[in-house]
């Protein structure tokens, strides 16, 4: 998405690795994990970067933060600029050129795994990008081959990038390319993102028939639509490894430059007939099998699900409350509420901090209850305003209650304060159905 994002170097519109909670950079920090999650599945750079320790996982923005014991910190694919600058016209597709690939099936590589890989130039990368896209003039292009991230000079990943101007106006277009073990992250990562946290106006996700993912996305560049830059995208995760990402803005730049038209230049269909197009085979096939970690991954600590913590706390809600929109992850769930005022959108984490029970230095100055629970409240003021109830008990659980004045991340409020008042989401963080997990 992010692409993170974020989680973005994804994420976002400039990305932060920790939130308020987990340092020192005020109580915005606490707000940017739901928007993470939604925007780091598109948003991820095919070389993430890990986030270690007790960490969270932020955006810089209004949202929630994710406590985690380390996730990857995405964002969009950048390919480097180990190619060649080009300028003329896109090549001698015709304007449908980009629509005559049915992404009916995943593509199979030309080449059995086993097979010796050649390297697959950045010329060679570039080209088939051209030819697929539709005519007009091109600049500003570069691309990396399959050796992008095997050598000092080219530390990039392989993929391309240029500027079209199809006679609409100018548009930035790039593609990326990387490939996951068989055994890799399932393609269901590749599902829309949540609205809740992401601003879009279309996103379709389909299974193919040998159980790969399409997904295309036409969304925003920034989540409050500060500014018009568009940013429409197709992520591909096969059955055999390969992940496709092509992203496409109505300017001439990601960031930074003036929108240049109305759209950017290629359509939904375009953009699932680009990433599903056979001459990607070969760049597929060429590239390295990812590398197995040297030692097994730690066991994951066991987590509350995402079903028990909304179990838990649909249970402790005010009466003519009910949970909507749900959403989450082990160890975090969301949900909007309407007190007939409008929507509101409410979050809680549910972790266990017993392995740094002094809490990070959080809970300096908090609250201390009778039986040793540490409790800081906080207040966000804005046009999204957000109201956080922070606990951290002696055995080490630590819950965290946020709520919204509007049901979604990605927008302004539209409701003065939040649905629950913080004496009901104190109520909530503090009830003894929260237990560690044995």
């Amino acid at each position: 998405m992010s692409a993170p994002d974020g989680f973005e170097d994804d994420l976002l519109h400039a990305m932060t690795r920790t939130g308020e909670g987990f340092g020192p950079n005020g109580p915005a920090g606490l707000a940017a994990g739901g928007l993470a999650r939604g925007r780091r599945r598109w948003r991820r750079r095919s070389a993430a970067a890990a986030v270690g320790g007790a960490a969270a996982l932020a955006l810089v923005g209004t949202g929630a933060v994710y406590l985690t014991d380390g996730s990857p910190a995405a964002s969009r694919p950048a390919p480097a600029a180990s190619g060649t600058p080009d300028g003329g016209s896109a090549g001698s597709a015709s304007p449908s050129a980009a629509t005559s690939a049915t992404p009916s099936a995943s593509p199979s590589p030309s080449a059995s795994a086993s097979a010796a890989r050649a390297v697959i130039g950045a010329d060679e990368v570039l080209a088939a990008f051209r030819a697929l896209l539709p005519p007009g003039e091109v600049t500003e292009a570069q691309a990396s081959g399959t050796d992008a991230g095997t050598r000092p000079d080219n530390p990039g990943v392989p993929g391309a990038s240029l500027v079209l101007d199809d006679g609409k106006g100018k548009a930035a277009v790039t593609i990326s390319f990387s490939r996951l073990g068989t055994d890799g992250p399932a393609p269901a990562e590749n599902d829309c993102p949540d609205k809740k946290y992401v601003s879009f106006d279309a996103c379709t996700s389909t299974v193919l028939p040998d159980g790969g993912r399409i997904t295309v996305l036409q969304g925003y560049e920034y989540p409050d639509r500060r500014v018009a830059t568009k940013w429409w995208s197709a992520k591909l995760t096969g059955k055999d490894g390969r992940r496709i990402e092509l992203s496409e803005w109505n300017a001439p730049a990601e960031k930074g430059k003036p929108v240049s038209r109305p759209t950017p230049p290629l359509t939904a269909d375009q953009l699932r007939a680009v990433v599903t197009d056979t001459a990607w085979d070969r760049v597929v096939t060429a590239l390295p099998e990812p590398q197995v970690p040297s030692s097994p991954p730690r066991p994951a600590a066991k987590e509350y699900t995402r079903e028990e913590i909304l179990a838990i706390t649909a249970g402790l809600l005010p009466a003519g409350l009910e949970q909507t929109e749900t959403g989450g992850q082990p160890g975090f769930a969301d949900f909007v509420v309407n007190d007939g005022k409008g929507k509101s959108l409410v979050q809680l984490n549910v972790q266990d901090w017993s392995k740094d029970p002094s809490g990070g230095g959080i809970f300096g100055g908090a609250e201390t209850l009778p039986d040793g629970t540490r409790v800081v409240v906080r207040k966000q003021p804005g046009k999204l305003v957000m109201w956080t109830v922070d606990t951290l008990r002696p055995n080490g659980l630590r819950v965290v209650v946020s709520a919204f004045n509007g049901g979604s991340q990605a927008a302004a409020g539209t409701r003065s304060a939040p649905a629950l008042t913080i004496e009901q989401l104190r109520a909530i963080a503090l009830a003894p159905d929260w237990k560690p997990k044995k």
